[in-house]
């Protein structure tokens, strides 16, 4: 197993969030800020990693989660923005500083109510990553 890619493979990901045209009113981190935060953010989440090395490369099916939180009154921002970073995501000529992309595709979501009024849309993205 190799999880050598992992952050190339997320610093690939938050720079397509961040420079999508559709979503470039919409802060995007990797780990929420201290402080007040906006009322609708995009937040890379939790990575499970498994091995997928085979005999020609080391490589890694990683499930990401990205969350979508918003305090509005409603689902249909964050649903708007769900769809935004899957069209993102799903968009060709995503590429790592280290190792290969194979593939990366959407797996499920969860929309949710949350305590103090927040609603929030977790994304599961599976990614095959190789060494190459």
């Amino acid at each position: 197993m190799s999880y050598a890619q992992s952050l190339a493979l997320q610093t690939a990901i938050y720079d397509r969030l961040s420079a999508w045209s559709a979503l470039s009113t919409v802060p995007v981190f990797d780990a929420a800020p201290q402080g007040t935060l906006p009322g609708l953010y995009v937040m890379i989440g939790a990575e499970t990693v498994k091995d997928a090395s085979d005999q020609t490369a080391l490589g890694a099916w990683h499930d990401l989660e990205i969350s979508i939180v918003t305090d509005g009154a409603g689902f249909s921002g964050a649903k708007q923005v769900a769809a935004d970073v899957g069209a993102a995501l799903e968009a060709p000529g995503l590429s790592l500083s280290a190792g290969r992309l194979v593939s990366l595709n959407f797996r499920r979501a969860r929309a949710r109510r949350e305590t103090g009024g927040l609603r929030r849309i977790d994304l599961t993205f599976r990614a095959r990553v190789d060494s190459q």
